[in-house]
């Protein structure tokens, strides 16, 4: 079930609200822009390109100053006309989501491919061998084949948040329907029953390709990633394979927003020259490992240059809806979270207003069949609520957590590791299941068990429940050192609502439940 606009809200509000992942760069004085400075809202991948910007600052004095996003929020963050006078010019890994969504489209009014990465798919090299693969012949039912047959798994990003994930999804339901031309609702009608096999075996799930890449070198049981090529290889032990029946390729166009000025747009007609430049397209490919687009420049060594059928985006938007729907509520694996959530008596008022705004808010983001748990706690836990988001009817789900969003009370002290400890105990191993614990609290651990307990407590579990990870909030007067360690410790990944919003975090973290 839909319950929202996927591509419109699904991602979106998180970002456009300021939260941030703690340790992603964001550019947070983006309406103040220096003379000579571009405003580039960017993809977050680009964060490897650091050497090729100081190289164009370098050519033409012209400093980019990029605010790093998610493709599909950056698009909706744009057709909100919330980019309007924020921002000179976008550099996404592709424009495809403008053309889907008019508003979007007209606030572009130029855009030039620079560099270009397929979708691919990175197996450990010891797990080739046993299937017996040529790389240079796997296709993606090849693939499927080997996910049913239980002998691969795998990691990939959140379609509904990230280009990498759509460009996935899209490539594999095009193979799998057997389309000739971009998808239909009847292609992913067709591909859905072979789609539900394909993605069983997907084990682990990211809102980035930062934290994905970090997760599976930590994870170990994981046989291979879905992503870019150019991610793809920048991890080792991983052989890079282009399927042969198609595959989506980013282009990395550079844009100028209509709403900047002629000086401006000179600007862009001149780093865009400059990245295109033979130098600077070597400079590129091999820093990055993404193929460069003017011919006389050979891509990076190692690069697969043989040819791939290329497969066409979605046409319209109701295609591209209605696959990540099916994907969210059909084809992944449900989620299953447990919210620990801070009401001491610090959280007495605005605090306590604005997380039961938050939690109530992200009810329309819940998919169907995900399992989520509430566990509010003070100097202990306070109470514990499980509800499930049946696809036959989600509201009785969706209104009992409402409910109990509601009875939420603020009393008592800050019980920090002694909840998280609780919340494990409740987490037995489920594979089949995309499980994590969300932490939000306002303060520092005041009372039950200490930092070095929980830790031991920590390693103490079985493998299984040490690949929960806990997805710690930023909110009040909380210590990002304390939260950033849980973080750290448990494979997860800290959120900042401190300079953001609660509303942002909570739907940020999404792209990782």
């Amino acid at each position: 079930m839909n319950r929202r606009p996927l591509l419109t809200l699904l991602a979106g509000a998180a970002l456009l609200a300021g939260c941030t992942s703690s340790g992603d760069h964001r550019d947070d004085d983006a309406t103040a822009p220096k003379p000579g400075t571009l405003r580039v809202l960017a993809s977050s991948e680009l964060s490897d390109m650091t050497a090729v910007l100081d190289r164009v600052r370098k050519d033409t004095g012209v400093t980019i100053r990029p605010t790093y996003m998610g493709t599909l929020d950056a698009v909706d963050l744009v057709a909100q006309g919330k980019a309007d006078g924020r921002y000179d010019a976008l550099w996404l890994s592709s424009d495809d989501y403008l053309r889907l969504r008019p508003e979007a489209a007209k606030k572009v009014v130029s855009e030039t491919s620079v560099m270009s990465s397929p979708v691919a798919i990175g197996v450990k090299t010891a797990t080739v061998a046993s299937l017996g693969w040529k790389p240079a012949d796997v296709t993606w039912s090849q693939i499927e084949q080997a996910v049913e047959s239980g002998r691969l798994t795998y990691g990939m990003t959140d379609p509904a948040r990230s280009n990498s994930g759509f460009s996935t999804l899209v490539s594999v339901a095009s193979a799998l329907s057997g389309a000739q031309s971009a998808l239909t609702d009847a292609d992913v009608a067709k591909a859905t029953p072979r789609l539900k096999k394909f993605f069983k075996g997907q084990t682990l799930t990211s809102g980035s390709s930062g934290w994905l890449a970090s997760a599976y070198r930590r994870r170990g049981d994981v046989d291979a990633l879905l992503n870019y090529e150019s991610v793809l290889k920048g991890i080792p032990g991983l052989t890079v394979i282009r399927p042969g029946d198609g595959v989506i390729t980013a282009d990395y166009p550079f844009s100028s927003l209509a709403a900047s000025s002629a000086g401006t747009r000179e600007d862009v007609r001149r780093v865009t020259e400059d990245l295109r430049t033979a130098a600077v397209q070597k400079l590129i490919t091999d820093t990055t490992h993404r193929r460069p687009v003017v011919a006389s420049v050979p891509p990076a060594a190692g690069l697969d240059t043989s040819r791939r059928r290329e497969l066409p985006f979605p046409g319209t938007r109701s295609v591209a809806d209605g696959l990540i729907s099916a994907y969210e509520n059909e084809l992944r694996r449900p989620s299953r979270t447990v919210y620990v959530l801070d009401t001491s008596g610090s959280m007495e008022g605005d605090r306590l207003a604005r997380l039961k705004k938050a939690l109530t808010d992200l009810t329309g983001d819940f998919r169907d069949r995900e399992e989520v748990t509430l566990m509010p706690f003070g100097s202990d836990v306070k109470d514990v609520s499980t509800h499930v988001v049946d696809p036959a009817d989600p509201d009785t789900g969706l209104n009992a957590i409402r409910e109990d969003t509601d009875a939420l009370r603020a009393a008592g002290d800050t019980a920090i590791y002694t909840s998280l400890e609780k919340a494990y105990d409740r987490l037995r191993t489920d594979r089949d299941t995309f499980t994590s614990i969300v932490l939000m609290t306002d303060g520092e651990n005041t009372t039950g068990a200490k930092a070095g307990e929980f830790d031991a407590f920590y390693r103490g579990l079985s493998a299984d429940r040490r690949n929960i990870p806990v997805f710690p909030i930023l909110f009040g007067d909380s210590s990002p050192a304390e939260l950033r360690h849980i973080a750290d410790l448990t494979g997860g990944r800290l959120f900042d609502a401190q300079q953001g919003s609660l509303d942002g975090a909570f739907e940020e973290i999404r792209g990782y439940q």
